[in-house]
């Protein structure tokens, strides 16, 4: 068991695949905590610009940062820090990221 304080992690880089990006020149960082065939669990950061994702089965909450997150055929969410949002796999997205957002994740396999 380890304790970590979020806001001030480091962070590695996790390269955004290009045909995701839709607007500005976002970057991906990302630490895993914990992963196993069940499931993975982590601190994930982008900054500001829009990108396009397929969701995974995932729970997160919002450390810091403002996004828009369009659920293609679904709701349009709005999100920053204290927020908890889940994910249904398979989920079309598209995010827009105001401020640098920086969540706790966890993806069930």
């Amino acid at each position: 068991m380890e304790v970590h304080h979020v806001a001030a992690m480091e962070l590695e880089p996790d390269p955004l695949d290009p045909d995701q990006v839709v607007a500005g020149t976002p970057e991906v960082r990302a630490a895993v905590l914990h992963a196993d065939d069940r499931v993975e669990r982590g601190v994930w950061e982008i900054t500001p610009g829009t990108v396009t994702d397929v969701e995974a089965d995932e729970l997160f909450v919002v450390v810091s940062g403002r996004a828009t997150v369009e659920v293609e055929d679904g709701p349009t969410l709005e999100v920053g820090p204290g927020d908890a949002v889940v994910l249904e796999a398979g989920a079309r997205t598209r995010w827009t990221v105001h401020e640098t957002l920086r969540k706790v994740y966890q993806v069930t396999l």
